[in-house]
């Protein structure tokens, strides 16, 4: 038993999940456990052990196999920072900013570095479950592949691909990939699963047949839906859904075009007290909100742009005038300040951007980028923070007098003279429980009082349930090789 990979016939069918609650499974029958995904693309990252970055889902599954996260697990990560390019990191550090057409000549010279951290996995664990990337049906992007069959036939790891059947036209996700495949790619996948089932699954067993004649692969199992999903941290923010419109205080977080490292909103999302709305382009600033959060961005003056074609400036003004608060995390700090400047064109264009005016601090661009795993103190309550910084830039001014946070006694963030618009570069920050708990009763929300991470830890415990009960795991792991 070595390695085993899970690639989908198309995006977002699963994938992630599957592989965190199958680590988690496998954890369970005493193995030692490690994910990897050759190539991610993401601008939700995880600050790791070794002081890199992967993508939040690596660290996710890191957790589920009870292993810290380590660049190795995940040893290229790219980071959009616009329609056409996007930030390459490999093995945890960032390489180089590339268009995508430039991208698909870079990609055969990132084959060793994954290929080199797939073995350092390889040799110091039992079984190494592997992640593609979007789907192996994408016979375009073949020459060159690092992240599905170009991987899988290098470092000779059998797949099983997963279909999502609640999008609709599931047998011809499974067999039209295997008739675009090249031969000998379609000859490394050993199975297939259906994912996403809702009702009764007997009632699939005519398509699930018929697939295994059509493919002469074995199938592992139809898994129903998973209720519990949204209680585990999201890599696409479009995956974070907005509370029912019955439930709890309001706090709306805005959907910026390039939002970055949004696992700050997982912990306030499941206290039932709060309904967080995800506020998307084109939708105002809900009046009732008590607060409004600009996340982190991977462009801030691009988001600032962003963000005033919205209208959501406008609405932030009248948001503050009524005595309403407002969170800048990372980017969305920057964006709080009265500028934002590029002088040397990292983010962009070169040149200086208006921020909203709500904090008297502004910011300027470095080439240097803060990466690590921080430990503060809320300079209000006194209670500890644990988080991570990941950004680049430096700010200053004179709400920095007034600091969100000590960092071994030197102060981080700012705070306006009225209390009420704070900013931070600290990711992470409310996984804290004591201090969530705090943060949410000095805005009239009383916490639940339950642990974050407690609730992660049984989230995975119910997904490996899930998985054993509905699936083939013992010929899933068999597979291995």
């Amino acid at each position: 038993m070595t390695s085993l990979m899970i690639q989908g016939a198309g995006s977002n069918v699963g994938k992630s999940m599957l592989v965190a609650g199958l680590c988690r499974a496998a954890r369970r029958r005493g193995l030692s456990v490690a994910p990897f995904k050759p190539q991610n693309m993401s601008n939700n990252a995880a600050v790791t052990a070794d002081g890199g970055e992967i993508g939040r889902a690596q660290a996710l599954q890191a957790l589920a196999c009870g292993l810290e996260p380590v660049t190795d697990m995940n040893p290229i990560l790219l980071k959009p920072e616009s329609d056409v390019g996007a930030q390459v990191v490999v093995q945890g550090k960032r390489l180089t900013t590339t268009r995508a057409r430039d991208y698909a000549k870079l990609k055969p010279q990132l084959m060793g570095a994954v290929l080199e951290s797939f073995n350092r996995l390889k040799a110091t664990h039992d079984l190494v479950i592997v992640e593609g990337a979007g789907s192996p049906a994408e016979v375009n992007l073949r020459a060159g592949d690092i992240a599905n069959m170009g991987f899988a036939r290098a470092a000779d790891v059998p797949v099983v691909l997963v279909g999502d059947i609640d999008r609709g036209g599931v047998i011809a996700q499974i067999v039209g990939t295997q008739a675009v495949l090249d031969p000998t790619d379609a000859e490394m996948i050993s199975g297939f699963l259906i994912n996403k089932f809702r009702g009764d699954v007997t009632l699939f067993d005519d398509g699930y047949r018929l697939i295994e004649a059509r493919t002469g692969w074995r199938g592992f199992g139809t898994l129903p839906w998973f209720p519990l999903a949204h209680k585990l941290p999201a890599e696409d923010a479009l995956d974070i859904a907005s509370g029912p419109a019955t439930a709890g205080t309001v706090i709306a977080c805005l959907t910026l075009s390039r939002i970055a490292n949004f696992d700050d909103l997982d912990p306030l999302a499941a206290e039932p007290g709060v309904r967080m709305v995800m506020v998307k382009p084109g939708q105002p600033i809900p009046a009732e909100a008590r607060l409004v959060i600009i996340p982190g961005s991977k462009s801030t003056r691009g988001d600032l742009a962003f963000l005033r074609d919205q209208g959501w400036d406008v609405d932030l003004l009248a948001h503050v005038r009524r005595g309403g608060h407002v969170l800048g995390i990372c980017g969305g700090y920057q964006m709080l300040g009265r500028s934002v400047a590029d002088p040397e064109g990292i983010e962009g264009p070169a040149g200086t951007t208006p921020g909203l005016g709500l904090l008297d601090v502004e910011t300027v661009m470095t080439p240097d980028k803060r990466l690590t795993r921080t430990k503060a103190t809320h300079a209000g309550s006194g209670l500890a923070v644990e988080g991570y910084e990941i950004h680049i830039g430096r700010t200053e001014g004179a709400d920095r007098a007034r600091p969100f946070a000590l960092i071994d006694g030197q102060p981080e963030g700012a705070i306006s003279a009225s209390g009420k618009v704070i900013g931070s570069y600290l990711h992470g920050l409310f996984g804290a429980d004591d201090f969530r708990a705090a943060f949410l009763s000095g805005l009239g929300i009383k916490a639940s009082g339950q642990s974050h991470a407690a609730g992660v830890e049984d989230t995975l415990e119910a997904l490996a349930d899930h998985i054993e009960a509905h699936l083939d795991v013992t010929g899933l792991l068999s597979l291995a090789r």
